[in-house]
């Protein structure tokens, strides 16, 4: 029986932009056009990325990135990712060059009026830009562009019109790093974590949306490091084979979107199969506003009670559902809300 080959990994459109961004910014300032190029990732990984564009002008050079996103099926893969330097006063700006969005709508990382390139890939690029002035004993004076040609009829293919973002496509990544999205494979993880936990003996494990809830969720109770299931947006996935296979106790985690999609009774929280249902939020809030806002983070902001509500209406849910394992025990769960900086909205037990 052959064994099925790893799913390869990929790299993010941020990773993609700081990297194009240091190769461009290496010509500016005098040196040869590279090749390739190596970067820091958030997590610390130095990958290598080829350097497949090259132009320069007057006061300005720019360089593309072909984005590999592994065997991912991210709508980005083998897109040209620009980047455009220029010096220009008043530290590190970003502009949005052709394909890529601007926000026009609250409740996103980034403000409006801005363009769509999200809080750690402008991190990154920054960085980049802070290396190689200090090695050049340079003021980290630039302005950077990022494009992504054909990035506008991408972008029609994602949530962005509807997020609010006009023009094309969103600049990404928290990890620079674009993780396999399979379905089965991941939910096989999850099974192993939870088998692992009960041959250890743990009582209490704790499912997260994403890194940020991990690390609350984990520094609130105290948990080790295999206590952590990486239940990602497959909710049901590992709720269906706790009640199987139980743990006494399990805590949720998540960003309020998420959890808010769980206590509207979805488990599967990817944004291409859930949404949330604002006009019900409202309702659940008593403010009418909500069925107004963009975002459940923007839904939060108009009612600061929201994530309690939230927290609670999805402890129900969940409980209700598979609170009772097939041997007849019962799984104490409880949830926790947070924010995009980590900060708790609401708790449930």
């Amino acid at each position: 029986m052959s064994e099925t080959a790893p799913l390869r990994r990929g790299w993010t459109t941020g990773a993609c932009a700081a990297a194009a961004t240091r190769a461009a910014l290496i010509r500016l300032w005098g040196g040869d056009w590279p090749e390739q190029v190596s970067i820091t990732l958030p997590r610390g990984e130095t990958p290598v990325f080829a350097v497949t564009h090259r132009a320069e002008g007057e006061g300005w050079a720019e360089a593309g990135i072909i984005k590999d996103a592994g065997d991912d099926p991210d709508v980005t893969h083998g897109a040209l990712i620009v980047a455009r330097v220029r010096g220009a006063p008043g530290g590190v700006t970003f502009q949005a060059g052709e394909g890529v969005g601007m926000v026009t709508r609250p409740g996103l990382p980034i403000p409006p009026g801005e363009p769509a390139i999200n809080p750690v890939p402008r991190a990154m690029m920054e960085e980049v830009v802070a290396e190689l002035a200090a090695e050049q004993a340079r003021a980290p004076d630039i302005e950077i562009t990022i494009s992504v040609p054909g990035g506008a009829e991408l972008a029609a293919r994602t949530w962005n019109p509807r997020l609010g973002i006009t023009g094309g496509l969103s600049i990404l990544g928290t990890t620079g790093i674009v993780r396999p999205f399979s379905c089965a494979a991941w939910i096989a993880s999850i099974q192993r974590g939870v088998d692992v936990a009960r041959a250890a003996g743990l009582g209490h494990v704790a499912g997260c949306t994403g890194a940020t809830s991990e690390k609350v969720v984990q520094s609130l109770h105290g948990l080790p490091d295999h206590a952590m299931l990486d239940m990602g947006d497959f909710a049901g996935g590992m709720l269906k084979y706790l009640t199987k296979h139980p743990v006494p106790r399990v805590t949720i985690g998540g960003g309020i979107g998420k959890i808010t999609k769980l206590a509207q009774g979805a488990v599967d929280l990817h944004s291409s199969r859930s949404q949330v249902d604002f006009a019900a939020l409202a309702e659940l809030a008593g403010v009418p506003g909500i069925a107004e806002a963009n975002t459940a983070l923007e839904a939060s902001r108009l009612a600061p009670e929201l994530g309690q509500c939230v927290a609670e209406t999805a402890l129900a849910r969940v409980t209700e559902r598979f609170g009772t394992a097939h041997d007849g025990s019962r799984i104490r769960f409880d949830v926790v809300v947070i924010d995009r900086a980590g900060a708790i909205l609401g708790r449930a037990s």
